[in-house]
């Protein structure tokens, strides 16, 4: 990430108020996800926003799951949630929940009822939307407005008790029915549902609604900068009225852009459906926008937090290409990832000068990009190895520097070799190409005196281990999947996962890591699939080596 750079806006607040002594100079930020599906790479923004904050002004940040919605909470959610902020590279100060606090946000419930700033309301869902008007028309007061204290007291402890079934009652805000803003007039505050809760099992059966809970509990846990994204600007009024009413620890919102990205959704009504009905095999499906996702694809913390840091904090929205976050984690694979060899779409070629069942061993550096290479590995040769299919022309082109008959290339790491003919099958499909290799061409202490212009990768046919490879492409077709609210399922990519059940690898690659990034030389960039086994190995491409995408809109 960019050492410097310009503050951006939330950090021009930040330092004003720390120099204005505002909250005594203190910083206390919190990532609030609501617990009913998994990260994604939006998510990754804003936990770098606030993590990153309290990180640069020592301040704090809390990991709050904003739990107020049994219907669709997990503690699935909440596990993968902490593992990725924890991939991340974010430690929290608390580990809280909104339904920590439900014994106070009911308590503060009724303290404005007392007020006469709240009243349960046994209207109907869609009267309530009636009777709030339009946005060009006020409201109108139904007979539940004007209820006495006593009786909306009496009817909301009765509501906590469990007298009442699922949408028989609410209780409101009472505000102002001919506010402009729609959030003002009277929103809903609690409603009933009779659903175990993933932490509180059956011990509530009324929930608060996110804008009420998600002001108190910034204000109880004396949160100085809740920072959430710009649909919550209408919200901000109403989070305003709750805090200035209970006249708690004064919590203040700012908002900023959330990251919109090509080629991808980020709703999780939409990612859900995608697992639910199967277009992926599941929340860290590698072409998944989630943390998991692209943590599974070969993704690092480093490319994200770099994608991010490039992207900046915003306050109009706008729309980053994804060639955006591809090129970070081309950056940081080309500086981290082992060179290895394999062959995706195998041939047979054999070097009938080289004696039968001898074996040589050449050394290959891990990563060239580093000072020492990080290393080296064995490679084996022998006179039987594993080619590209496509680095084989029987009838070359001018500019085709790879193998065909009387061509010359370098195996990359061993020899210069020369093409001296090849086998066909009785349909036609070539089965075997026949090579010499130069003795004096050795990699590293070449005295042949040859220079050629191509150089191919390559693996021994006796030492080679079959993996299993799957190519993973954008899930898209479309850089807008949803324009014009069309279905987005219609244009899925179904050339988005590629499958080569049967790869042949150099033999180190065999003891990959998982975790670890591996370059496929002049392939992609790969990384061992959590589904790998000893018997079963699988590679999942992170990224082409290049953008292709890029070079397929060119064609138009």
């Amino acid at each position: 990430m960019s050492e410097e750079r310009s503050l951006n806006f939330i950090e021009e607040i930040i330092e004003e108020d720390i120099q204005n002594g505002k909250h005594g100079g203190r910083v206390h930020t919190r990532f609030p996800p609501e617990p009913n599906g998994y990260l994604h790479i939006g998510h990754a923004k804003s936990i770098c926003l606030n993590f990153g904050l309290a990180r640069k002004y020592n301040g704090k940040t809390n990991l709050r799951f904003d739990d107020t919605n049994p219907e669709t909470e997990d503690t699935e959610y909440v596990d993968s949630i902490k593992e990725d902020v924890k991939w991340l590279g974010f430690e929290w100060e608390n580990e809280l929940y909104a339904s920590n606090y439900f014994d106070q946000l009911y308590a503060f419930a009724v303290r404005l009822i007392e007020k006469g700033l709240a009243y349960v309301d046994e209207s109907t869902a869609d009267e309530i939307a009636r009777q709030k008007g339009t946005p060009t028309e006020p409201g109108v007061a139904n007979e539940y407005r004007h209820r006495s204290v006593e009786e909306n007291i009496r009817l909301f402890a009765e509501m906590k008790e469990g007298k009442y079934q699922d949408g028989a009652m609410v209780l409101r805000a009472k505000i102002d029915l001919a506010s402009p803003n729609m959030h003002m007039r009277d929103p809903i505050m609690y409603r009933i549902r009779h659903v175990e809760h993933h932490r509180t099992g059956n011990a509530w059966c009324i929930y608060p609604m996110y804008d009420f809970a998600h002001g108190q509990s910034d204000s109880i846990e004396e949160i100085t900068h809740s920072i959430c994204t710009l649909e919550f600007i209408p919200h901000r009024p109403l989070y305003e009225w709750f805090i200035d009413e209970l006249e708690i620890f004064p919590s203040r919102q700012y908002e900023f852009a959330r990251l919109n990205m090509t080629y991808t959704v980020m709703s999780k009504r939409r990612l859900l459906q995608l697992v639910n009905e199967g277009f992926v095999s599941g929340w860290d499906d590698p072409r998944m926008p989630t943390i998991s996702g692209l943590r599974r694809r070969g993704y690092t913390p480093a490319s994200i937090l770099d994608f991010c840091d490039r992207i900046g904090v915003a306050k109009r929205e706008n729309v980053i290409d994804v060639s955006l976050l591809e090129f970070c984690i081309r950056e940081d694979l080309n500086k981290s990832a082992w060179r290895r060899m394999a062959v995706l779409d195998p041939l047979k070629l054999v070097v009938t000068n080289y004696p039968e069942g001898e074996v040589e061993i050449f050394e290959g550096e891990n990563n060239p990009e580093v000072e020492g290479g990080e290393g080296s590995r064995d490679i084996p040769f022998s006179r039987e190895l594993w080619i590209e299919r496509d680095d084989f022309m029987e009838n070359p082109s001018k500019k085709y520097f790879r193998l065909g008959p009387g061509l010359m290339v370098r195996l990359k790491s061993a020899y210069i070799i020369k093409c001296d003919g090849f086998l066909k099958d009785e349909a036609g499909n070539i089965t075997e190409v026949h090579c010499s290799y130069i003795p004096e061409s050795k990699s590293g202490n070449d005295t042949s005196g040859l220079k050629v212009k191509g150089t191919i990768h390559w693996v021994s046919a006796a030492h080679a281990a079959r993996a299993e490879v799957r190519l993973y492409d954008r899930l898209f077709n479309d850089e807008d999947p949803v324009a014009n609210g069309r279905d987005f399922v219609e244009i899925i990519n179904q050339d988005s996962l590629q499958i080569i059940p049967e790869a042949y690898i150099e033999p180190d690659l065999a003891n990959a890591e998982m975790g670890r990034g591996y370059q496929f030389l002049r392939n992609g960039y790969y990384t061992l699939d959590k589904d790998s086994t000893g018997d079963n190995i699988i590679f999942n491409r992170t990224v082409t080596l290049k953008d292709t995408w890029a070079k397929e809109i060119r064609k138009g």
